[in-house]
């Protein structure tokens, strides 16, 4: 099996100074739940080998974040620009550039709304909302079933969910 996480960005700060969207940095939250959800995902034996992050500052700091509690080298993040606010199309295709079938574990980051219809589009999950931070874990036989035949969920979790 193959496995996608499909990972939102952690809660960003609003009232940080800021000159555009793309910039804004996480807050004191995001911060502290991007580790708690890396463990939460180790602790399921879903590491990935692979991520692929949208350059946005959010995006890319929680991809660190998380990279570092997995103690993934840096080699192992590619900053994609493309997957800033990307549609789930593009999201796709961005993806399949990146993905090899050497991977078994594969982790991007970006942004609603695209995160949510990507989910929504290409997996047996059905949601209104991917929250900060959230994570869907999405499994197909082989990469070559990726874009083509619709993944199975393994898990959705995200930091309020009691449940995990």
């Amino acid at each position: 099996m193959k496995t996608l996480l499909a990972i939102r960005h952690a809660k960003s700060d609003w009232a940080a100074p800021f000159e555009k969207d793309f910039d804004r940095p996480l807050n004191e939250r995001g911060k502290t739940d991007a580790p708690k959800m890396a463990k939460r995902i180790a602790d399921k034996k879903c590491i990935p080998d692979l991520i692929i992050s949208s350059t946005a500052n959010r995006a890319l700091t929680t991809a660190r974040l998380m990279a570092n509690e997995w103690k993934l080298p840096t080699n192992k993040l590619i900053e994609e620009p493309e997957l800033y606010h990307a549609s789930p199309n593009t999201i796709l295709k961005c993806l399949k550039r990146y993905i090899t079938d050497n991977a078994n574990c594969v982790a991007f980051y970006c942004h609603n709304p695209g995160i949510t219809e990507f989910v929504n589009e290409f997996s047996n999950l059905r949601i209104d909302n991917v929250p900060t931070c959230g994570v869907c874990a999405i499994q197909w036989d082989s990469w070559s079933d990726f874009g083509k035949v619709e993944g199975k969920i393994l898990f959705f979790d995200y930091p309020k969910n009691i449940l995990h």
